[in-house]
């Protein structure tokens, strides 16, 4: 006991530096203090902080005005939970490791964060058992809304395992009761198929086929590259569509070499990643092939890597940004209780030639796209 109050005694000076130096802090701006710079009430202060759509541009203004001068931080955590939610989206991709689902997930966290929400993210390979327990599991839960890309999953299988959830889809999942967000993915197909048919190449190989999962984006890509065949008049080979077991930079230099072994004649590569656009090509030069003199090669994504590749790779670029803004904004809206049905929003692409199928080597071409 002794020794206790040898201890408290000890501690006595500085707790006496605490107190006084708390004591000497400024108050903390609150609605008090910013009400009363702007001449308004506290309740209009917290109408304009909370975003109501019921106060005037003119009150609006005062009071931003007076928020910046008295330093007020609106307290987000304490507002969702008025509001009942938790400020929080959840974001499930295939891959987080892929330079485009990377690129894609950085965008969608910027512009959450630019509205004030938080993102938490995930992947699942493309298994569909782990995407239906991510959909539908305890973390799910803890979020507001989802943004999901599935591999594995069916389309009807992916709205049952929402429920009643506010979900939005990147790409072609759709089961026609949720929001989706995606180019169009034939059209870009198409797109870098008839740039290599311009640009001289009679005999086109395709790259990527991946009829291994529920996802449809592969097949429709092969619709685009089959179309501006049929358009060209030329027939299309199913010896020249090869699938691979995923979409890595290894799975496309195994597919060139397939073709090469087999001595099949191509001159140019369509490939439906640019991952897969870039094992090709080191692949095509281990064999002696030149890019693009012996074989033209475009890609699909426009990821960084291909922008210093050598050759640079020519590529489809989605418009990234667009589909994160699309999707942050589809799945705050259902959030928010938008009645409405379930909306296919498609954003544009543009086609980037580049050293890969005979671009300059200072050029950076880019044709638009309109969108569909």
């Amino acid at each position: 006991m002794q020794r206790c109050k040898r201890f408290w005694q000890a501690d006595r000076p500085a707790a006496a530096i605490l107190d006084r130096v708390t004591s000497d802090r400024p108050p903390t701006p609150n609605l008090r203090a910013v009400a009363e710079l702007a001449g308004v009430s506290v309740r209009t202060v917290s109408n304009v902080v909370n975003d109501y759509v019921h106060v005037t541009p003119a009150t609006r203004a005062a009071v931003e005005r007076a928020i910046a001068e008295v330093g007020y931080q609106p307290n987000l955590a304490a507002r969702q939970l008025r509001r009942g939610r938790t400020g929080l989206l959840g974001l499930v991709l295939p891959e987080l490791n892929s330079p485009y689902f990377a690129e894609l997930a950085a965008l969608i966290v910027r512009h959450a964060a630019d509205r004030d929400w938080t993102v938490l993210v995930d992947e699942t390979l493309g298994d569909p058992v782990r995407e239906a327990a991510l959909l539908r599991g305890s973390g799910a839960r803890l979020v507001d809304g989802l943004i999901v890309s599935p591999w594995g999953l069916a389309p009807a299988e992916v709205a049952v395992a929402a429920g009643a959830r506010p979900i939005v889809v990147l790409g072609e999942r759709s089961a026609g009761t949720v929001d989706r967000v995606a180019i169009d993915n034939v059209a870009a197909a198409r797109a870098a198929t008839e740039h290599l048919l311009t640009s001289g190449r009679q005999r086109l190989a395709a790259i990527g086929l991946q009829p291994h999962l529920a996802n449809d984006t592969a097949k429709l890509r092969i619709k685009g590259f089959r179309q501006a065949l049929r358009h060209a008049g030329l027939p299309h080979d199913r010896k020249h569509e090869l699938a691979t077991s995923t979409l890595h930079r290894a799975d496309g230099a195994a597919a060139a070499v397939k073709l090469m072994d087999r001595g099949q004649a191509f001159d140019g590569l369509v490939c439906f990643t640019d991952e897969l656009a870039l094992g090709a090509i080191r692949a095509l030069a281990d064999r002696g092939r030149r890019v693009p003199d012996d074989v033209a090669v475009i890609g699909i994504d426009d990821i960084e890597d291909g922008r210093y590749a050598i050759p640079r790779l020519s590529t489809i670029a989605p418009d990234k940004a667009a589909i994160a803004a699309q999707a942050v904004s589809a799945v705050l809206a259902r959030i928010d209780g938008a009645d409405r049905p379930a909306a296919e929003i498609v954003v544009g692409h543009q086609l980037i030639v580049r050293e890969s199928s005979g671009g300059s080597q200072l050029s950076n071409g880019r044709t638009p796209s309109a969108k569909a």
